[in-house]
């Protein structure tokens, strides 16, 4: 490396302590190591070593899934495979210096015979995780046609309606928060999953009752709340 000084670079020099905290090379770094990484698992399915997951009728083989630093690995049910993967770590591990925290990893399976979960889970020193699950704040593996499914979005936007005080706000206060607020609430998850029509005619609901209603749940809306929903679809 080296230091420009007016313009001028000084004379070249090995860095000791590697790089600091958000330093401009850190995420680049990151991803020449994550690169690796992958290389490992693209190895390993080549050399018919790993069984991942066909998709698309069999045209494409995936086994390795990355979101910022967390690292999905998805295969078939067989101790080949999680010796595989536990020797894929261990050799990642080495090189690269990143240690894998297994207390935070999770095992989870699909169709898998619950003994052979535990079996995996020893063998790679994690615990186990059901389905369903959370991640990154969303519910992963329950029924998207149920409605215990959707309770949580319709809770939380009307714990954030009572909170406020309509009838302390005018109209145009009103629809700002509309605009802003509720209909931001559940876009990320319906960026994610399809919501039944009865769901979105809930969202309407509340959306048009805060609208019309003055902060009374129980005023009637009238034929005006069709504007309301005609918003919403527009804007979602």
């Amino acid at each position: 490396m080296s230091v420009l000084v007016n313009g001028s670079p000084t004379e070249e020099f090995y860095p000791m302590r590697g790089l600091r905290q958000r330093d401009p090379l850190a995420p680049f770094l990151f991803l020449l190591v994550a690169e690796g990484f992958s290389g490992l698992d693209r190895q390993a399915i080549k050399s018919n070593m790993l069984t991942g997951v066909k998709v698309r009728g069999d045209e494409v083989d995936y086994c390795l899934l990355r979101f910022a630093n967390d690292t999905v690995f998805k295969c078939e049910d067989s101790f080949s495979n999680v010796f595989t993967l536990k020797a894929i770590l261990r050799c990642f591990e080495l090189p690269s210096r990143l240690k894998i925290n297994f207390h935070k990893s999770m095992l989870a399976g699909v169709n898998v015979v619950r003994n052979n979960l535990e079996c995996y889970s020893k063998c790679l020193n994690c615990n186990l995780m059901m389905i369903p699950f959370k991640y990154m704040g969303i519910e992963v593996g329950s029924n998207l046609r149920k409605k215990e499914f959707w309770e949580p979005i319709v809770n939380k936007l009307s714990a954030r309606l009572s909170a406020w005080k309509g009838r302390f706000l005018s109209l145009a206060q009103r629809i700002c928060l509309i605009k802003l607020v509720l209909i931001a609430l559940p876009m990320f998850y319906l960026s994610f999953y399809r919501a039944p029509e009865s769901i979105y005619n809930r969202l309407i609901c509340i959306q048009r009752r805060f609208l019309w209603g003055w902060g009374k749940e129980n005023r009637p809306h009238g034929s005006v709340g069709i504007m309301s929903a005609n918003l919403w679809r527009k804007e979602g």
